[in-house]
């Protein structure tokens, strides 16, 4: 499914994204992350002993909400898949969305030895703003 010139957008802006993914029991699981994409996928970049990385190896389908800043009411809702989750380039990708949320390089929250993973999300099905 291809993405809507207004989702690329937003997901070109500074908008937050709100990823979804599946507990082992089944039960949802939110977190708070930047957003990217690739012009095909959306790209998050995280961590990979966060629970959210832990939970798409098991399971790798997702929902993700995020919304417009300058127009919060205008939110998308998407469903997909984890396509690839790769440490390749990570720790250059989370600099690139530094500064595209914050102006400057990544402030290295957390410990310094963090692995960074890419996760790309193809699109299965996306709710649009009227």
């Amino acid at each position: 499914m291809s993405l809507s010139p207004a989702l690329l957008d937003v997901l070109h802006s500074k908008a937050i994204c709100f990823l979804t993914t599946l507990m082992p029991d089944g039960s949802p699981q939110i977190s708070q992350t930047w957003v990217d994409t690739d012009g095909e996928h959306i790209v998050i970049n995280t961590v990979d002993t966060h629970q959210k990385t832990r939970n798409i190896g098991r399971d790798p389908r997702v929902a993700i909400g995020l919304s417009d800043p300058s127009a919060p009411s205008r939110s998308w809702a998407v469903r997909g898949s984890v396509v690839s989750a790769t440490t390749d380039n990570a720790r250059e990708h989370i600099d690139v969305l530094s500064r595209k949320y914050l102006g400057r390089p990544y402030p290295g929250w957390g410990a310094a030895d963090q692995q960074r993973v890419v996760l790309t999300i193809k699109v299965d099905r996306v709710h649009e703003p009227r």
